[in-house]
């Protein structure tokens, strides 16, 4: 596959998952409906579709961000990764939840946005600006970026284990048996490290699989693995300890996106247009925007079960268009803060 193919395809797969996790965060059938027989089939579609399908995007960018790390990775080029990584992660991380907590603190003081917001008057203190900034307290959604840098802390023993295929495929198994045993590690979560480190295993083992030319193999290759993922996800594991990280699903949403990029061919992608290209920030803004748009209709639109729904089926393109405008105000009036915001992407 050449290089351009290869990054349009990224490209065209970062925007189908910021899509899906937008999906993720915009339930909104208890606001609108509250616990009514109204709500229950509202309900069940929209948990449906971010609860399951959308689920898939969270792995897929941990495959993303980990195959584009340890793409021709070696230890003397460490530094160089993670001084990249300090910018376009790190940076936008501290600067995005200060800017989360700084809205809440404002907004709360606000007569109409504080009935939006629902939490009160948020104190505005050096603790609670530490806190919202390290834990993301006001900007839940970051739970990602905040798994991210973990993982890129530890990426240079993650290379070292997966290095050797067989050593790869042991450690790849032994956190599928960890998690299928219910087990938990203090502050990183087990399926993150199984997505990230698949990725990595990806990138140094089977860059010809996932940079090859498609063809029909990869048509049949990809069909099979999307079937095995739906057969996981209906047939569980004997035994599997169920909660939020069920090895059965964990599977599930790890085959998804790996059987969609051996089925999509890459020639055949258009080239990404520019709005597709505001990932990072679509991300970091979306839930300001689909928290604004879901508790203003809940307050001002019908409660009809077809308006909370069809908000939740258009959200992504409400959070696309918006945030791809105030990006471009940003680029073309604040350049500095927009390199800042974006990561220098």
């Amino acid at each position: 596959m050449e290089e351009k193919y290869f990054r349009n395809k990224i490209t065209w797969f970062t925007f189908l998952y910021s899509f899906l996790v937008i999906w993720v965060h915009s339930y909104n059938a208890v606001l609108f409906l509250g616990s009514t027989k109204l709500a229950y089939k509202t309900d069940w579609m929209e948990r449906f579709l971010g609860g399951t399908v959308a689920q898939i995007a969270v792995p897929g960018f941990f495959l993303i961000s980990s195959y584009l790390f340890f793409r021709g990775f070696t230890l003397d080029r460490l530094m160089v990764k993670w001084n990249s990584r300090i910018r376009s992660v790190m940076v936008p991380y501290i600067v995005w939840n200060f800017l989360y907590y700084l809205g809440y603190v404002i907004g709360s003081r606000i007569p109409v946005f504080s009935d939006v917001i629902g939490k009160g008057v948020v104190p505005f203190t050096f603790t609670m600006a530490a806190e919202s900034v390290l834990n993301y307290t006001y900007n839940y959604v970051f739970w990602y970026l905040n798994q991210l840098i973990q993982l890129i802390l530890l990426a240079p023993l993650i290379y070292i284990i997966v290095k050797r295929k067989e050593i790869g495929c042991l450690f790849l198994a032994g956190i599928l048996a960890a998690i299928y045993m219910g087990g938990m590690l203090p502050f990183l979560n087990l399926d993150a490290l199984f997505y990230y480190s698949f990725g990595a295993f990806a990138a140094i083992h089977g860059k010809k699989i996932v940079e090859g030319s498609w063809n029909i193999k990869y048509l049949e290759a990809g069909a099979a693995v999307i079937m095995a993922a739906f057969f996981l996800h209906w047939v569980d594991f004997p035994g599997d300890i169920k909660g939020e990280m069920a090895a059965s699903d964990v599977c599930f949403r790890l085959l998804i996106p790996v059987g969609l990029w051996l089925l999509v061919p890459e020639r055949y992608l258009i080239e990404a247009k520019e709005w597709m290209k505001q990932n990072f920030f679509l991300y970091a803004t979306h839930f300001a925007i689909v928290r604004l748009i879901n508790k203003t209709g809940a307050l001002l639109l019908p409660t009809v079960s077809a308006v909370p729904f069809g908000l939740f089926l258009l959200m992504p393109l409400f959070c696309v268009f918006f945030s791809y405008q105030i990006s471009r105000f940003f680029r073309r009036f604040l350049p500095s803060l927009w390199c800042l915001l974006n990561g220098g992407r």
